[in-house]
């Protein structure tokens, strides 16, 4: 994993292990830390007490048994060997144990950590679990080879075992309602349905047809191996293999700051009891976060947690009115990082809206919207967001990222108008997503048209012909904080300002008509033989 196992000389491991170690976190914290937790490591390392709970699907009987076992499992499993806090030997123990799970290794390594961590917890709590690790048969040199099988439910509960951990660091300071008395409300976890099905889509435990809408997790069914899962998590949500080393960073960290004072706070998490009422639901910021790999991802893993600030929602159709001239004058002038979510329902066979037949797409660009006629930008990501979660960054090939255009202002003839709208991918005409004028309708093409962004379906049996759609909502968030919002209000008052000096009107210039031009222009029109003398 990254650090010597044996040498003739301790000092010489010792140093090569706070080496290590320094790479992750800073040596005095990890110092502090050790003289605070020997003794209670799996203490330390537990994630503050708190009752869960979850609208869709529904918390498993064992799952607060497997949260509460958490921290002991990951003592056990790489902190076995350490030693009392004054012994040098507990400290090198220390610092194995913290580089085996959390030096820097591949991202299958770290996933396998991760399952590692899960099984034991699951067997400690006895929650059913398809996984089991086989030690190495020499019995040292590496971590073993974790195999079996993952239910749809158990895949949902690693997930929201991932999510507690992510949400104990984000959150340190508050904790829900703890099981038998708790004052605070229990937190409410994300929906995991999306990226649940996507696991088991890619594994070719589900088909990826019109039998995704309405599928529950309860429902069971086929499970995907270790192997299967790996690949998804490295394709689709990489951000998972770095769940453990971050959790134990994050408790170590706290157990350094103040040990007691975390523990002691048990206060409502409201931010995280509150329904989603946006189409960027935590479960999708969550799932947008472990596929992003910049930093970004630290601002939809906050969103997760406490929910996004609503200062960051530019534009809401069902707030601001639907259309394109509406949508510019919210977005005009942001210049950052930007998510477009678009929720439709498919026009195929039915007249009314139909819940089990929506889907829901995202566009995220790390610039800002300009009305041009033509193709622009320099990256941007598709992603699935409702029934299947996908990610398709850039292919490379092409950068037909993003297309916005708005009527001009001053109409000109033109042979062939370019469509009014917004478009990404594909080509003029013939986009891979084109929302029109008045965000009415949707067009989603098959990504055979499309060498800008990866291949992939974007909508559960698309199929090869265009599919058109109803748009129910659109929503843009902006990504660049206080400060970009700051240039964008700027950035409007000037453009309220120039348009105020338009419109004015010079009324000294019209208070004398017999010197006006109109009168000059009128008096022509009615004699034009009338002979005239040029006052000079």
């Amino acid at each position: 994993m990254g650090a010597s196992t044996s040498t003739s000389n301790p000092s010489l491991e010792a140093q090569e292990q706070e080496t290590l170690a320094s790479a992750s976190l800073a040596l005095p914290l990890l110092r502090a830390a050790f003289s605070r937790s020997n003794g209670s490591l799996a203490e330390a390392l537990s994630p503050p007490p708190a009752a869960f709970r979850s609208d869709s699907p529904p918390v498993p009987p064992r799952f607060h048994d497997l949260v509460a076992r958490l921290g002991p499992a990951i003592a056990s499993l790489f902190f076995s060997d350490v030693g009392p806090a004054g012994d040098a030997a507990g400290w090198l123990g220390f610092l194995r144990g913290f580089n085996r799970c959390c030096a820097r290794v591949p991202a299958s390594q770290s996933l396998a950590l991760l399952l590692r961590v899960y099984a034991a917890a699951c067997a400690d709590a006895g929650a059913p679990c398809g996984l089991q690790f086989h030690p190495d048969e020499e019995g040292a040199g590496g971590e073993g080879k974790v195999v079996g099988e993952l239910a749809p439910g158990e895949i949902a509960v690693l997930l929201w075992m991932c999510w507690v951990m992510a949400w104990s660091g984000s959150a340190p300071g508050v904790s829900g309602g703890q099981e038998g008395g708790g004052k605070g409300e229990p937190v409410l976890l994300p929906d995991v349905t999306h990226l649940v099905l996507s696991a088991l889509v890619s594994a070719g435990a589900v088909a990826d047809d019109a039998g995704v809408w309405g599928w529950e997790v309860s429902r069971g069914g086929k499970g995907v191996k270790v192997q299967e899962f790996t690949s998804w998590v490295l394709s689709t949500a990489a951000g998972l293999g770095n769940c453990l080393s971050r959790y134990v960073q994050e408790r170590f960290r706290s157990c350094a700051a103040d040990p007691v004072e975390e523990r002691s706070v048990s206060t409502g998490n409201t931010s995280s009891c509150n329904p989603d009422v946006y189409l960027l639901t935590r479960g999708r910021a969550w799932a947008i976060s472990l596929s992003l790999r910049n930093t970004l991802s630290e601002k939809f893993l906050s969103a997760s947690v406490i929910g996004m600030d609503t200062k960051d929602l530019l534009y809401r159709s069902s707030v601001h009115g639907k259309g394109l001239s509406r949508f510019w004058s919210c977005v005009e002038g942001y210049k950052g990082p930007v998510l477009i979510l678009l929720s439709a329902f498919s026009r195929s066979g039915c007249d009314n809206v139909d819940t089990d037949q929506r889907w829901g797409i995202g566009i995220l660009t790390e610039e800002g919207l300009q009305n041009k006629d033509t193709f622009y930008g320099s990256s941007a990501s598709l992603c699935s967001t409702y029934p299947i979660f996908r990610m398709l960054p850039p292919s490379g090939k092409e950068k037909n990222f993003i297309y916005c255009h708005l009527h001009p202002q001053i109409r000109v003839y033109e042979a062939k108008p370019k469509p009014v709208g917004l478009g990404f991918g594909g080509t003029i005409g013939n986009e891979r997503i084109f929302l029109d004028e008045d965000f009415s309708k949707l067009t989603v093409r098959h990504h055979a048209v499309d060498k800008t962004y990866q291949h992939g379906s974007l909508i559960p049996n698309q199929g090869y012909l265009p599919v058109e759609a109803s748009v129910l909502d659109v929503e843009v968030w902006g990504l660049g904080g206080e400060a970009t919002r700051r240039q964008q209000d700027m950035y409007k008052k000037r453009e309220d300002i120039f348009s105020e000096q338009r419109r004015k009107v010079d009324l000294k210039t019209f208070g004398n008509w017999e010197d006006s031009p109109e009168k000059m222009m009128m008096d022509m029109i009615s004699d034009p033989n009338a002979v005239r003398r040029e006052d000079r």
